[in-house]
């Protein structure tokens, strides 16, 4: 498998997924300009993509979609919630069973806590590797932790510090928002889900959708190793994902 975070943060999140079989999109937050250019950078052609998965509606996260459907024609797979916000696409594929297969990727959806009309995040498995995608959650449901647990790879929201957040700018309302279980992960939050997610075949961590106003690299990143040192637990690789640089092509 391989993957690269093309963008993340709170301006547009997308995500490169490949196999031997299949070549799919997590969310297209960006233009499609821009994601285009992205793709093409490491050989790929867009119209050869096999899916783009929809996380949730929001701006940060389908900001790309109509143009780039438009002009490639790529089957989205959506819940039916999410399509009525989106009721632009006709090549759709209902998300409405516990897990299904694009080619050789196996999809499990993962319902998350987000204040949209709908939302999700996936593991994504090949064979015997995997990739954990989460972002935009207040918290993660205890009853998908086993099938969390020893992944290859993981991509998880670490979205602001709250002392950075409560001290900071937002108002009031924006603030209990983010805060909330159905707003987004806190550096802490992240950390402590990795930390008890992570295993002996986890190789990467990729801490995705960083705040610009509330958050640093460095405190998501001190965060996240010192829980690691604390549980007394490792991981060789990790990396901050960022919002205008695409990360490496990443391959397990």
């Amino acid at each position: 498998m391989k993957v690269c975070v093309l963008s993340s943060g709170s301006k547009g999140n997308t995500t490169y997924i490949e196999t031997d079989n299949a070549k799919i999109l997590i969310d297209i937050g960006n233009t499609s300009k821009y994601v285009k250019e992205k793709l093409e950078g490491f050989g790929v052609d867009p119209a050869s993509l096999d899916a783009i998965l929809i996380t949730h509606t929001h701006v940060d996260h389908i900001k790309g979609l109509k143009v780039f459907e438009n002009k490639y024609h790529v089957p989205v797979y959506i819940t039916k919630i999410m399509h009525k916000s989106l009721d632009f696409i006709d090549d759709y594929v209902w998300i409405d069973k516990d897990e299904f297969d694009i080619k050789d990727i196996h999809v499990t959806p993962i319902k998350t806590s987000h204040d949209a009309p709908d939302s999700r995040g996936y593991v994504i498995s090949n064979k015997d590797k995997s990739i954990v995608y989460i972002t935009d959650t207040g918290y993660i449901n205890e009853k998908y932790f086993d099938i969390l647990k020893n992944r290859n790879i993981y991509i998880m929201e670490s979205n602001h510090d709250v002392e950075m957040l409560t001290n900071g700018k937002y108002p009031f309302n924006l603030r209990q928002r983010i805060l909330s279980d159905k707003g987004h992960l806190s550096n802490v939050d992240s950390s402590k889900y990795l930390s008890t997610f992570i295993g002996d075949n986890t190789k990467y961590i990729l801490l995705a959708h960083l705040s610009e106003e509330n958050n640093t690299e460095t405190l998501a990143y001190e965060t996240l190793t010192n829980r690691l040192i604390e549980d007394k637990k490792k991981v060789d690789n990790i990396i901050i994902a960022k919002q205008d640089k695409e990360t490496d092509l990443i391959v397990i």
